[in-house]
């Protein structure tokens, strides 16, 4: 199969909006991190805080990884780009190649966190849910 210069340049949209998501997720987590470390001052022996901290480490990382691929398959994607106007084909294949498998560990980074994530808020339900049913007397969750 011939790459054409039309074909790495459709990855652009679908990894800057990549990269947007995954900014927001960046920035929702560090407004979480605050409010938890306001939380964690006032009480900093609750297990779900110490819990949550561990898992927010984790996440954050996650992030920063995810971050890390997906601007590596960025540049390795204006990089083919650059080596098909200089018809250096065999090099643009790798380079496209290499940008795909880029995006694709980026993708599993961001499914892993998504999973991590959700636990995460299962972690926080639980600790309400505690909290209510012993006010209730009765568990009704």
């Amino acid at each position: 199969m011939e790459l054409q210069l039309s074909t790495p340049a459709l990855l652009f949209s679908a990894i800057t909006l990549l990269m947007l998501a995954y900014t927001n997720r960046f920035l929702a987590m560090a407004n979480l991190i605050r409010g938890l470390h306001k939380q964690y001052l006032k009480a900093p022996d609750e297990k779900v805080i110490i819990e949550q901290i561990k898992n927010l480490k984790k996440r954050v990382n996650m992030i920063k990884n995810m971050q890390i691929f997906g601007v590596l398959s960025f540049l390795l994607c204006v990089a083919c780009m650059f080596l098909l106007y200089q018809e250096i084909n065999k090099a643009a294949n790798i380079a496209f190649m290499a940008s795909m498998l880029s995006l694709l560990v980026s993708l599993a980074i961001s499914l892993s966190e998504i999973h991590i994530s959700t636990n995460a808020l299962n972690l926080e339900l639980s600790d309400m849910v505690d909290v209510l049913s012993k006010k209730a007397g009765k568990s009704r969750f």
